[in-house]
């Protein structure tokens, strides 16, 4: 069987009686089974799983089938679903069995996609190389030497690896775009919040985003069109109108695009991802987009801020795993303390806890002024500067990554190194910006490449219509040394 790219051709074949949904799902168990060296999934739900197949295929037999039938797709170990395990990949909350469905699973669900399985992840989606996970690193498809991206990695490698359809992440700095970028999937994060985080494990909650991967951008703009929209159990969600983001795949009209000249100049960018952003930047102005450099001179304040900022509300949303509400417990704690102590010790990784104790540090007496209350603003001179820049141009383009997908253990024992790996996805995430990473081809090792396309608030038309025309031209082939 060969793979299966998009939700329409799944469709097809299943409408045109050539496949059936017990029998994609099937393949799928068996592809997962076939690539269990990869760790992209912390469990796969055969037993649900499979009886939602049969009565999504019954419902497309009967022609009451809801959009999403025929999608097969896995969630990130920090979203919940009912009467299944959710455990942000950490010992603090192996077992744990969640009550309830997040949001978005419930969306997935009413419009009868079948949930496979929950993806391994950073653990609490702290890190950017899946290492961090108490389940061990996911390992990336293209090389089973190298990272597949944090801290949605097995979300990423789900798809990159054929494992399912499509999977959700989430995005707090960059979590879905980077893997994606590194797996040569399209990583969507919309704009913060066009969908709901309820039921979704909290990291740091101005930031954390649900986002998609998929393999192609109709498929990101189904799911959108599905996840999308308010929440009564979620205060933060936008009540703007949902658009129909499938039929506006059609819209080509030019677009005036901005290139953060900076990042392309950055010493840090490998010189394959930059030659290979140019080549598409040509691609785009042969279509008739217009397309400037503008300059962005904040570039070095973004990781600084986003990670006072994001370990400061790690430090009070971790705050509540106290080995008491639940969760795990130290059972050889002779007091209060002792438990609250030994609890968490045990509970987290080392990510984790140096996290917290940063977050900690920088809400203290005596340090908010210096470091939270200053990032704050920082935050603010930034969103600025971009609502400045979005006002004139419809996208703006940067890098995902300074590099492609490094050795696993080469940067993990060194944190700044790896914050550092953040600095062309943070950006959007500080401002609260949809972005989509859309892949590029690979480089001579055969690692994939990618470039990041950014849009104003509420603008992922924008970003899924050009995406979707630009991956589908064809002479990308040639420009990029992709066939998309």
């Amino acid at each position: 069987m060969k793979k299966y790219n998009s939700l329409k051709e799944v469709q097809a074949l299943i409408e045109q009686k050539m496949l059936s949904l017990p029998e994609l799902l099937d393949y799928y168990f068996k592809q997962i089974e076939k690539n269990e060296h990869l760790n992209a999934f912390n469990e796969v739900f055969f037993y649900s799983a499979a009886q939602q197949a049969k009565l999504v295929q019954e419902k497309i037999t009967a022609g009451t089938a809801g959009r999403l039938a025929g999608m097969v797709i896995g969630i990130k170990d920090n979203i919940c679903y009912k009467d299944h395990q959710v455990t942000a990949s950490s010992k603090m909350l192996e077992g744990f069995v969640s009550p309830y469905s997040a949001t978005v699973v419930e969306r997935l669900i009413s419009e009868d996609a079948v949930i496979i399985g929950r993806l391994n992840c950073d653990e609490f989606a702290m890190g950017g190389s899946n290492e961090t996970s108490y389940y061990g690193a996911v390992k990336n498809a293209a090389d089973h030497t190298k990272v597949a991206g944090g801290s949605s990695g097995g979300s990423a490698v789900a798809v990159q690896a054929d494992l399912c359809l499509s999977a959700l992440g989430t995005d707090t700095g960059g979590s879905v775009r980077q893997p994606a970028a590194f797996c040569g999937c399209i990583g969507l994060k919309p704009t913060y919040g066009r969908i709901s985080r309820y039921g979704v494990i909290a990291y740091a909650s101005s930031f954390d985003q649900v986002g998609t991967i998929t393999s192609s951008v109709s498929d990101a703009a189904i799911l959108l069109e599905v996840l999308a929209g308010a929440d009564d159990h979620d205060s933060t969600v936008s009540k703007h109108v949902v658009p129909a983001y499938l039929d506006g795949l059609k819209n080509t009209a030019p677009k005036r695009i901005a290139v953060l000249k900076e990042t392309l100049e950055s010493d840090a960018l490998d010189t394959d991802i930059k030659e290979t952003i140019l080549k598409a930047i040509e691609a785009l102005k042969s279509q008739g987009h217009t397309v400037e450099y503008v300059s962005f001179d904040l570039l070095d304040y973004l990781v600084p801020a986003y990670y006072v900022l994001t370990t400061a509300e790690a430090s009070s949303n971790l705050s509540r795993y106290d080995g008491v509400h639940y969760g795990h417990r130290n059972l050889e704690a002779v007091s209060l303390n002792e438990l609250y102590k030994q609890s968490r010790a045990e509970g987290f990784g080392e990510e984790v806890k140096r996290r917290i104790l940063l977050g900690t540090f920088v809400l203290s007496a005596g340090y908010y002024d210096a470091y939270y209350q200053k990032a704050q603003q920082v935050r603010r001179l930034i969103r600025e500067k971009m609502e400045e820049m979005l006002s004139s141009f419809d996208l703006v383009i940067s890098p995902v990554t300074p590099t492609p997908a490094f050795n696993i253990g080469e940067n993990i024992d060194d944190p700044l190194v790896m914050y550092m790996a953040d600095i062309f996805t943070v950006l959007a995430s500080l401002t609260g910006i949809p972005a989509i990473a859309i892949p590029l081809g690979n480089n001579n090792n055969g690692l994939p490449l990618s470039m990041q396309l950014m849009a104003r608030h509420f603008g992922e038309q924008d970003l899924l219509s050009l995406s979707h025309a630009f991956l589908s031209s064809k002479n990308i082939e040639q420009l990029t040394n992709q066939a998309n």
